[in-house]
């Protein structure tokens, strides 16, 4: 059943279209065909993976497999650290067993393995394959050309700036809209390694956590082309011809090869996660405790979380979220931009069960499940520096819109979910 919820999502997807077309480089080319067929296929997709009996079970096979690699991955990293890993052999007697759960030991190590196993996978032709028939789809369905299309497809597994080295021979000759659409397709989705980790963080307090966040990872993609062809719109004009070259691919020489090298790759992400996770959370402490030396407002005293509630507010209610859960939806919005999903995600998943509407979890789910942040636009310009050193001033013009597409497209994202019947996800 179709209820005033799903209506007040269209209320974020105008919102979230509006905004884009200020910042448009050329507001009367306003791709209107591309508008419609992007939301319909976000729509389908979704419609598709929750409503088809046969990819429903597939997705809730996602959440076994989630839990699997949590486990195998604890009794390497028990191995290791021992009873600092959090298993139940304590050698003293427990006083709070949910102290148990330490990020370091839980969540981070999860992205050594899934790296490795991605690198594994593609060696072994599995996720080329799904990279290409995902590239392909958005090819058909998108009006993409090739090299973006499997750069865009590559991105949803492998990360923001890992997917364009893909392409890397490419990178040159891509249009201003192009390049600019890689960015912020990038920004809007995340790597398959940190899907694994936000499914591990909600899994205690939300349903089919795996499902949703894989979910929103491949449905973000459509929502990223078509806000960046609004802010950057396409100009045939400045295309030059293209010829894929299969040979472009990554390539590891052997099994043991792709399992040592995406241990190394995913050594490099564990690192950057911890590194600016200590970073920001400390930024913010030191803010909040500047703020505190303020009187209090309406009996609380201020932090940086307050504010970026009370400005994100109204977004997050125009997504779909009931309003008594807006300060709080709109707070994590803010943490999402401000500083890092991984921060968002540890607050959404710190929120009991009971304090926070099921609709409102999965939709924050959504609209949190992206790398657009401010240490995103770092990132993005140290690594096309590396594989496009020639147009880096031209990137440095545009990542910072760029940023603000792939965070508005998964807003975009969460208020099509939104709109569709709930009864859909039950």
């Amino acid at each position: 059943m179709i209820g005033p919820e799903n209506v007040q999502s269209l209320a974020g997807v105008a919102l979230v279209l509006l905004a884009c077309w200020g910042l448009s480089e050329d507001r009367k080319r306003f791709p209107w065909k591309l508008a419609i067929g992007a939301i319909l296929l976000q729509a389908l997709l979704v419609l598709a993976l929750f409503g088809l009996p046969a990819l429903r079970a597939g997705l809730a096979g996602v959440g076994t497999v989630v839990d699997g690699l949590a486990n195998s991955t604890q009794a390497g990293v028990s191995f290791v650290f021992g009873f600092l890993a959090g298993t139940p052999n304590q050698p003293y007697e427990l006083v709070n067993p949910s102290g148990l759960f330490v990020f370091a030991f839980r969540v981070l190590p999860v992205i050594l393995v899934v790296c490795a196993l991605a690198a594994l996978l593609w060696h072994w032709r599995i996720l080329k394959w799904v990279t290409q028939a995902f590239g392909l789809l958005f090819e058909r369905t998108m009006g993409l050309r090739g090299a973006p299309a499997l750069a865009t497809a590559t991105t949803i597994f492998m990360g923001q700036v890992e997917g364009p080295i893909f392409i890397r021979s490419y990178l040159p000759s891509l249009s201003r809209s192009e390049l600019f659409l890689l960015i912020a397709v990038g920004m809007a989705c995340v790597s398959g390694s940190t899907m694994v980790a936000y499914a591990t963080i909600l899994r205690d307090v939300l349903p089919n956590a795996a499902a949703h966040v894989l979910t929103a990872s491949i449905v973000s993609a459509p929502a990223g082309v078509l806000l960046a062809r609004i802010i950057v719109p396409r100009n045939p004009a400045a295309e030059q011809p293209q010829d894929l070259d299969p040979a472009q691919a990554k390539r590891y020489e052997s099994s043991v090869d792709a399992l040592i090298k995406g241990t190394g790759d995913g050594l490099q992400i564990v690192l950057n996660v911890a590194a600016t996770l200590i970073v920001f959370v400390a930024l913010v402490a030191m803010l909040n405790g500047v703020l505190g030396l303020f009187p209090d407002v309406l009996g609380a005293p201020l932090s940086v979380e307050r504010i970026l509630g009370v400005l994100f507010a109204p977004l997050a209610w125009a997504i779909g979220v009931p309003w008594e859960d807006a300060l709080q939806a709109g707070s994590l919005l803010g943490v999402k931009l401000v500083l890092t999903e991984f921060t968002a995600f540890i607050n959404l998943g710190a929120v009991p069960v009971g304090e926070m509407s099921e609709r409102t979890r999965v939709l924050m789910t959504y609209a949190l499940c992206g790398f657009a942040n401010v240490a995103s636009v770092g990132i993005n310009l140290a690594g096309y520096s590396v594989l496009v050193p020639e147009r880096r001033n031209e990137i440095v013009g545009m990542v910072w819109k760029a940023m603000f597409a792939g965070f508005l497209a998964t807003c975009l994202t969460a208020s099509v979910v939104g709109l569709l019947p709930r009864a859909l996800f039950g």
